[in-house]
């Protein structure tokens, strides 16, 4: 997987406000993305999960779950994971 790297300028108590260490800065953004992505619809359980980091649905699915972000999940989805297993 490519990926693209950019820089954000955030304030210098950011990480004390949102209490994340920098070294676990970038995992939280990340992370923080993929639910954000994924509530807006933009992106599919399979990609926000792989923006996450995780290494599987059903870690994405916890944290979606965490933070109250309903699932969406159609027929065709059904479809599809059945295919794959």
């Amino acid at each position: 997987m490519s990926e693209v790297k950019t820089t954000v300028n955030l304030p210098s108590d950011f990480s004390l406000n949102v209490k994340v260490s920098e070294s676990e800065m970038p995992s939280f953004i990340k992370k923080t993305l993929a639910v954000e992505l994924y509530r807006e619809g933009k992106l599919s359980l399979g990609k926000a999960t792989e923006l996450a980091g995780f290494t599987s649905k059903w870690e994405m699915l916890t944290l979606l779950d965490s933070k109250g972000v309903a699932l969406r999940y159609s027929v065709e989805d059904v479809d599809e994971d059945l295919k794959v297993l």
